[in-house]
């Protein structure tokens, strides 16, 4: 009996063609399902894995909230031309702070997994607020409110809390002064930006993102690309680095 035939069959009996579908699902299901058993084995960590801080993470969200992953992925596949445009390919451990994942699957833009440090702040600024005046074929909406709205951290501390319960792991200090660390990044001459540099590392960057004198949508935004591929540097060693 064909196939077809088969099937042609199996159609007519309403039971069966439930089972049927049962078991295909069950199959894909148990293909897609079994190899997270075995996740903490497969997936390779880094030493030098970062957290995100409170101001970057405040960008983060707007990121989402803006919709920019509709039209931004931040996975670089392995294939030649992805990794001569982009950079290095992505690695899963440079993902494992990020909750959700933006990998993405749409490039109306270019993709932004190695993004941080290719452009000063200023060139954000200036390409958030215009686009056009930055590159004159772009045709990524403006979103200039970023300059006029304070960032909101006041809830900062139950955003990291919220981490923290998926398994990043911020300490309670650092939850507790989540909203001064998201003003001390932005202002390197304060008395905050000490202690931003002491929870999170001195290469973290300490500066005012707008070089405005407020705590703007606009800092965090900025705050946020600039990180963007530099969680960790494993993705730029050579094998025998790696192996060191």
């Amino acid at each position: 009996m064909s196939l077809f035939k088969l099937h042609y069959n199996l159609e007519k009996h309403s039971i069966g063609l439930v089972l049927g579908i049962i078991l295909a699902a069950s199959v894909g299901g148990f293909i897609e399902i079994a190899p997270l058993f075995t996740i903490d084995e497969t997936v390779e960590t880094t030493d030098d894995m970062r957290l995100y801080t409170p101001l970057e993470l405040a960008g983060r969200n707007i990121y989402i909230r803006e919709g920019c992953y509709a039209c931004h992925s931040q996975m670089v596949r392995t294939l030649r031309d992805e990794v001569e445009r982009y950079g290095p390919y992505s690695l899963a451990a440079e993902s494992q702070y990020d909750h959700p994942m933006l990998w993405g699957s749409k490039r109306t833009g270019p993709d932004l997994a190695r993004l941080g440090t290719k452009y000063s702040d200023d060139w954000h600024v200036a390409h958030l607020t215009d686009p056009r005046a930055v590159v004159p074929t772009s045709i990524m909406p403006a979103y200039p409110w970023l300059n006029e709205n304070e960032a909101a951290i006041d809830d900062l501390p139950a955003h990291l809390a919220t981490q923290q319960r998926l398994g990043v792991p911020y300490t309670d200090e650092m939850i507790a002064n989540a909203a001064r660390d998201a003003l001390g990044q932005a202002s390197p001459d304060s008395d905050w930006a000490e202690g931003v540099a002491e929870r999170y590392g001195e290469a973290t960057n300490i500066r005012s993102f707008d070089k405005g004198e407020r705590l703007t949508e606009m800092d965090a935004l900025v705050a946020y690309l600039q990180v963007l591929g530099q969680m960790t540097q494993a993705p730029y060693q050579t094998p025998e680095q790696a192996e060191q």
